[in-house]
C-alpha cells in the first residue's frame, strides 16, 4: 500500500513512524522546548536520524483546554521551520485545521496536511484537492476548549467509523484521490478513558474503511490515567501503546519518542517476516 503525499510515495506495507515537532509554547508534552527556530530544526533532524519517516510540524496546541491562536501567529511559528527543512529526505506534514495555514505551508514545501478537523473548515477540501498533498482526516468530538468535559457516544466504534467514512467520501468527491488519504480515530479528542481503550482494542475496525490508519497515543493523558505517571514518565507506556496500535492495524504511529518506538517496531517486524 502506497501513501501519496506531495513528492513522496510511502510504502506502508510495514508500519511507519511520524515524529512530532511542536513549535508551540503550550503543547501538553513539550510546549516551548522547540519554539526557537534552530531548536525546532535540530529536533526535526534528530527525529529523522532516529527513524521518523514523516515530520509533523504544529504551531497551535490542540490539547484539552488549549486556546486558539491567530492565523498570523501560527504562520510565524511554522513557516520558518518548514522552509528550513525544505530539502530534508522525508515528507513534512503541517498539523493545522486552518485552510490559510495549510495553503501557506504547502507553498513553503510541506507534503501533507494533518487536520484534527478532517477538512471541515470552509474551503479546506477544495484547497487541498488542488494540490498533490496527502491528508490525515481525524475524528474529534467538540473543540479543544470543551472536548473532554462530557464526551458521549451511542457506540464509539460505529460513531467514529461513520464520521471517518463520510469524511473520506467528501474528500474523494472533492478530488482528493484515495491514495492521498489516511484516517485517525482521534485518541483523546472528545473521548473518555473507556472510549480510548475501546478504540485501541478495536483498531482493526477502521482498516475496513479502505485507507491507512494513523494512531496518535504518544504521552497522552489516557496513558497517565492507566500508569499513574506524569507526561515525562510515559515513554514506556507510549511505546507499548504504539506497538499495540500497529498490531491491531495502524500503518502510521505519531510519536514524540521516535528512537524507542522505531526499535520496538524493528523487533515486531522481525517476527512478522
Amino acid at each position: 500500500m502506497l501513501f501519496h503525499c506531495g513528492k513522496f510515495k510511502l510504502d506502508l506495507s510495514q508500519p511507519k513512524v511520524m515524529g512530532i515537532v511542536n513549535v508551540t509554547p503550550d503543547s501538553f508534552s513539550d510546549g516551548g522546548r522547540h519554539l526557537a527556530l534552530e531548536a525546532a530544526l535540530d529536533h526535526a533532524r534528530r527525529l529523522v536520524d532516529e527513524g521518523a519517516v514523516i515530520l509533523d510540524i504544529g504551531g497551535e496546541s490542540t490539547r484539552p483546554g488549549a486556546a486558539p491562536v491567530s492565523v498570523q501567529e501560527e504562520l510565524d511559528r511554522v513557516l520558518p521551520v518548514i522552509e528550513g527543512l525544505r530539502d530534508i529526505s522525508v515528507p513534512i506534514s503541517i498539523d493545522t485545521y486552518k485552510p490559510e495555514v495549510m495553503r501557506a505551508a504547502l507553498d513553503a514545501g510541506a507534503d501533507m496536511v494533518n487536520d484534527v478537523n478532517a477538512l471541515q473548515s470552509a474551503y479546506a477540501l477544495d484547497m487541498v484537492a488542488k494540490t498533490t498533498a496527502g491528508v490525515c482526516l481525524m475524528h474529534k468530538q467538540g473543540a479543544p476548549q470543551n472536548m473532554q468535559q462530557q464526551p458521549h457516544y451511542q457506540d464509539v466504534i460505529a460513531d467514529v467509523s461513520l464520521f471517518l467514512r463520510e469524511r473520506v467520501a467528501a474528500a474523494t468527491s472533492a478530488g482528493i484521490t484515495v491514495e492521498r488519504i489516511v484516517i485517525d480515530p482521534g485518541f483523546g479528542f472528545g473521548k473518555s478513558l473507556e472510549h480510548n481503550l475501546v478504540l485501541l482494542k478495536n483498531m482493526h475496525a477502521f482498516t475496513l474503511l479502505g485507507v491507512p490508519v494513523l494512531a496518535g497515543l504518544s504521552r497522552k493523558s489516557m496513558l497517565g490515567a492507566i500508569t499513574g505517571r506524569d507526561v515525562g514518565g510515559r515513554v514506556a507506556a507510549s511505546v507499548a501503546a504504539a506497538l499495540i496500535a500497529v498490531q491491531r492495524g495502524a500503518s502510521i504511529v505519531r510519536v514524540h519518542d521516535v528512537r524507542e518506538t522505531v526499535d520496538a517496531l524493528k523487533i515486531w517486524n522481525a517476527l512478522e517476516k
